[in-house]
């Protein structure tokens, strides 16, 4: 089937076709085309079959080739990490680390189970559907455990404490992600733990569900559902190249500008308006959605708050957690 102009090039890189390795197929076919016949005429003998082969590893080796927009990954590889699906991911383990007592969102779900088993595999929800108060409580009283914690300057403006769930972003997090995986559900008033999940608790203990939350987190939740911005950006397709790229260097403007770089129709996503261009309106987005409300709620970063000097904002500084090394180890070589 021939490619349309305006579909997604099927390199990865999220651009359109016509804007990206479109001119680029050309002159690579040109150019295979004269190796191709190159080799036809240095082996008169060879049939079709055999010059389709040349012509296939050909192409194999330029879509193996190292690519500087990507950092040093190959189309191949990029397209792998942006297709594949969560288990069939290539140059990448990731492991559930032995401990989990420095992740939020972990430790909120342990509550949740906690609470849940002690009443015979359930409890009560608020008149809302919330949490009840006595988790909320027991959560807020986490957040000194935290590392995130040494940036928080007040209980109140918190996203890991809150009175009641509705205002306590992470514990609200958590218990959606648990839905979504399949772990917690809600029915006649009550959250039950699901009896599959109960038997993987008590075998397991919460390590259980590192793994089915984190593919709940990346193939199903909404990004946006904790802000209120508008925009169609979905970066959840983005996570690993991201992940990867923060996890390399640590430095939130380096990594806006290799998403930048590899994605620039990222940037056709996130009008211009009188404040912020489209990179900052980018950037802002994936400072909030990708590392404060994915990557920190996990404890896999920790992010001091920017700040105004002087009518200048600082960046936000994210320090990589040996959370996020036990979890992810790649292997790749660029």
């Amino acid at each position: 089937m021939k490619l349309g102009r305006n579909e997604p090039c099927p390199c990865g890189s999220g651009k359109k076709y016509k804007r990206c390795c479109m001119n680029t197929v050309s002159k690579q076919h040109a150019s295979m085309l004269d190796d191709i016949e190159q080799v036809a005429a240095m082996n008169p003998n060879l049939s079709i079959e055999e010059l389709n082969i040349v012509a296939q590893q050909k192409m194999k080796a330029a879509n193996d080739r190292p690519h500087p927009d990507f950092c040093g990954l190959s189309p191949t590889q990029m397209s792998n990490w942006l297709y594949a699906s969560f288990s069939e991911l290539e140059g990448v383990t990731i492991h559930t680390p032995d401990n989990l007592k420095t992740s939020p969102v972990m430790r909120y779900l342990a509550l949740i189970l906690d609470e849940a088993m002690q009443g015979g595999g359930s409890f009560k929800a608020t008149s809302k559907g919330n949490l009840p108060t006595k988790i909320v409580k027991q959560a807020s009283e986490l957040l000194p455990e935290f590392a995130v914690s040494q940036f928080e300057r007040h209980i109140s403006i918190s996203e890991y404490a809150g009175s009641n769930e509705d205002k306590f972003n992470a514990l609200h997090y958590s218990r959606v992600l648990a839905e979504i995986a399949g772990i917690i559900y809600r029915r006649s008033g009550r959250y039950h733990v699901k009896k599959a999940a109960q038997k993987q608790y008590l075998a397991h203990g919460i390590q259980a569900f590192f793994l089915p939350m984190l593919e709940a987190v990346i193939s199903q939740y909404n990004w946006g559902y904790l802000d209120g911005w508008e925009h169609d950006v979905d970066l959840r397709t983005f996570w690993l190249f991201m992940l990867w790229r923060l996890q390399n260097h640590g430095n939130t403007e380096r990594l806006i500008e290799e998403v930048v770089t590899a994605f620039p129709d990222l940037l056709l996503r996130c009008p211009e308006d009188g404040y912020s261009s489209s990179s900052q309106l980018l950037g802002t987005m994936i400072e909030s959605r990708f590392i404060k409300r994915f990557l920190a709620f996990w404890g896999f970063v920790t992010v001091a708050p920017m700040r105004h000097i002087d009518d200048f904002r600082t960046p936000n500084k994210v320090e990589v957690q040996p959370l996020m090394k036990q979890a992810f180890e790649f292997r790749i070589e660029v």
